[in-house]
């Protein structure tokens, strides 16, 4: 018919959506690392850099814990309610809690606005791997994947841009007003979506009924007792804190290290978020490539995941950089092999789950993880000043330590390239 969407366009529309509010997300979490030298002087740590440094942590902690408590939560209810609604409710919660940072003066007050922001923001994944299982089958899910969750990057390509011009133009609260801005534009626009009828006009011509399709939703205690749930858990809890790492200190790195003002900040992020960009859609392509050539669907993920773990150990060669390039350099083969880690990672709820449970599985990675991150981000505030080596050893051998603990704890647990898409609630 004339005019009329075909099933393949619409679910990469959507995947473009996810995009997006990736996007958009990781805008409004990168607007307080951009705009860290002027709290500095708010906060008065021209006078103290040790304390200010530690109270900076734990505004980054306010943020990361919240972020843990929200997965939880937010994956139990997008399962529930499903990914359309529950991206919605999340959206808008974020949306205030960015605006409310403008209206804070001392460490409590950001903290406190962190802490909302992070519950608002845990709703994104959940709901957008949610949205990926049920639009896509398991050969694009890795790939989709990695197109959406390169939203991270792109954010971190816009964001040294956009919120650095806004905040010198008219003020650092003017900053967190477009970013809040930003996600309720979008949100506007995924209210007026008619998400579940095309989703289920798609299902309806594209997708065989099946038995597994009618699967019900897991209880919570089933899904914490499954080996697999915590395969993903584990290694969500040891990598997450490297793009903690990346996204709330490599501005302050280059400030520190090679005294880039804030107004000049732009030009090594947008470079190093380049390459991430990069990375996170080539780690997708990587296991899809391989799917092609005859291999299964476990060992295409565990391929790539490897070659990204392996690449990842680049960083560990910033702190020897002789100058901003080499430094570049390094970080964004690291920051690339990061994000293509992420795009197979986060594939393997929606690869060994239901979608009905899908939600519930990333939001317990996503709880994990954001413990790993906390406890990450405290010890990078006592070791910044330091012992800085450290956290770049760390960030860089971690991968391989979490590809062996997905190994083992996934055990034996089938990975069915032929797994079909659920029906949509």
């Amino acid at each position: 018919m004339p005019g009329k969407i075909s099933p393949i366009s619409t679910r990469w529309f959507v995947c473009g959506l996810l995009f997006l509010v990736t996007t958009v997300n990781y805008i409004d979490r990168s607007a307080l690392g951009l705009v860290e030298p002027v709290l500095k002087r708010l906060l008065g740590g021209d006078l103290d850099p040790s304390f200010y440094n530690r109270q900076y942590s734990h505004i980054v902690t306010c943020f990361i814990v919240a972020y843990g408590l929200g997965f939880l939560v937010m994956g139990r209810v997008v399962d529930r309610i499903g990914a359309r609604r529950g991206l919605a409710v999340s959206i808008a919660i974020w949306a205030l809690a960015s605006i409310s940072h403008a209206f804070a003066r001392t460490a409590p007050e950001f903290g406190l606005a962190r802490f909302a922001l992070g519950l608002g923001e845990s709703g994104n994944f959940p709901a957008a791997l949610k949205a990926t299982a049920d639009w896509f089958p398991p050969q694009e899910r890795a790939l989709a994947t990695g197109i959406f969750n390169s939203g991270t990057s792109a954010a971190s390509l816009i964001a040294p841009i956009l919120v650095p011009w806004v905040a010198f133009r008219f003020g650092w609260q003017a900053a967190f007003f477009v970013t809040g801005g930003l996600s309720l534009l979008w949100l506007a626009g995924w209210l007026l979506f008619p998400y579940q009828r095309l989703l289920r006009a798609q299902w309806n011509a594209a997708i065989p009924v099946t038995e597994k399709q009618s699967t019900p939703r897991a209880s919570f205690r089933s899904l914490l007792s499954t080996r697999a749930t915590w395969a993903f858990a584990c290694s969500k809890a040891l990598t997450d804190p490297v793009w903690w790492f990346y996204l709330f200190w490599l501005p302050k790195y280059f400030h520190e290290r090679f005294l880039v003002d804030m107004n000049r900040l732009g030009l090594p992020l947008i470079l190093v978020y380049v390459g991430a960009t990069v990375g996170s859609i080539a780690g997708g392509w990587l296991s899809a490539a391989v799917m092609r050539r005859g291999f299964p669907l476990r060992s295409a993920r565990r391929f790539a995941m490897l070659v990204c773990a392996l690449g990842s150990l680049a960083v560990v060669g910033v702190p020897f950089a002789h100058s901003i390039g080499q430094a570049i350099c390094l970080l964004c083969l690291a920051t690339a092999s990061h994000q293509g880690w992420s795009s197979n990672l986060l594939s393997t709820p929606s690869d060994t789950f239901p979608s009905a449970s899908v939600g519930t599985v990333v939001g317990i990675g996503g709880a994990v993880g954001s413990i790993g991150s906390a406890a990450f981000t405290t010890l990078v505030g006592i070791l910044w000043s330091r012992h800085p080596l450290a956290l770049f050893l760390i960030a860089g051998f971690v991968y391989l330590a979490a590809l062996f603990i997905f190994q083992i704890g996934l055990g034996s647990v089938p990975l069915d390239p032929n797994d079909p898409v659920d029906t949509p609630a």
